[in-house]
């Protein structure tokens, strides 16, 4: 029996909200919807311009966010990540332990340094734009795994962001090797259209010879196949995955498996802010595939949840706005 239903590893960050103009986003030299490393100085530099404005501060990390997301709707999760010793660090594990996340970080001792942490930049068309400071989390390797959980586990989750960092990424796909020789299915989101032009090798070592399950939005599946023709990217995702979603934002979700295709249509809303969506899609899709829903259930669900969390500011929603999310969404036939 299995005692987690997702097993993830990815990057421990700090999210530092900030509601920006476009104007100010030029003028910090920040690109826009996408993910870009930063170092301390460059750090420093991007503080200044933002210096005066209100910021939120959560807990976050792209595999971060989806296992709070599955462990708020009643699933159980572990999360394999680095801190450092000090406050940020504290803080983001007692946030997992919040959450009702287990973590390697209950059982090691914090590295020296500074905890990871991210830059969300949010411009009034909802887009985000990231700029991030890997800190220690630039240092997670294969001492963070924690096989015997991985073989108790339902699904293997890697956040495609390890694909910039050697000692991350070989740490993701030693969890992978892991996973494979107990029968644990895999995951894999592809994060970030940053990492597929600098870090596709890293991507391709995480999908191996295929995987269980594959996120990607439409930006990023079209880059990953250099064409912007729907029929042609669907075609070149399948044989990567067993079950591909493929999420389009206001045009819902895809769930693509072999040949059958099926449109997953979107919940209306108002976005404020998309932080965060793509990591509550895939963790609410893998709490349905965990608790018996079929994929176009689970996606359904999921386009719930990434609706919500996409028409406030935040890149999360509480335990009781996932629950109430999840009852009313059991009581609907359709």
């Amino acid at each position: 029996m299995s005692h987690y239903h997702l097993y993830a590893i990815g990057n421990a960050l700090v999210d530092t909200e900030y509601e920006v103009s476009d104007a100010l986003l030029g003028a910090m030299g920040v690109s826009k919807r996408h993910m870009t490393l930063i170092d301390t100085p460059q750090r420093a530099q991007l503080l200044t311009h933002v210096q005066g404005l209100h910021a939120r501060r959560t807990g976050g990390g792209s595999a971060g966010n989806t296992v709070v997301a599955l462990a708020q709707l009643g699933g159980k999760a572990f999360y394999s990540c680095r801190v450092a010793d000090d406050e940020l660090g504290q803080f983001y594990t007692q946030d997992l332990l919040a959450n009702g996340v287990a973590t390697n970080l209950s059982h090691t001792r914090p590295s020296a340094g500074q905890t990871g942490s991210c830059m969300v930049l949010v411009t009034p068309d909802a887009e985000r734009s990231m700029c991030t400071f890997l800190g220690a989390t630039s240092q997670l390797d294969s001492s963070a795994l924690h096989p015997q959980d991985i073989a108790k586990s339902r699904i293997y989750y890697m956040e495609g962001y390890l694909a910039a960092s050697p000692t991350g990424l070989q740490a993701a796909v030693e969890g992978r090797r892991i996973a494979l020789e107990h029968r644990v299915a895999t995951a894999l989101t592809l994060s970030d259209v940053s990492m597929i032009n600098f870090c596709k090798a890293g991507l391709e070592a995480m999908i191996g010879d295929g995987l269980d399950y594959l996120f990607a939005n439409e930006e990023e599946a079209q880059t990953w196949c250099g064409s912007t023709d729907l029929d042609t990217v669907l075609a070149q995702l399948a044989p990567l995955a067993q079950t591909v979603c493929l999420t389009r934002g206001p045009q819902g979700c895809i769930v693509l498996q072999g040949d059958q295709r099926t449109e997953v249509p979107a919940v209306p809303t108002q976005a404020v802010d998309t932080n965060g969506a793509g990591d509550m899609f895939a963790g609410t899709f893998l709490f349905g595939i965990t608790h018996g829903l079929t994929p176009a259930r689970s996606a359904a669900l999921a386009n719930r949840t990434a609706a919500a969390v996409v028409s406030q500011h935040g890149n999360r929603l509480t335990v009781s706005q996932m629950q109430a999310l999840y009852t009313r969404f059991q009581q609907d036939p359709s």
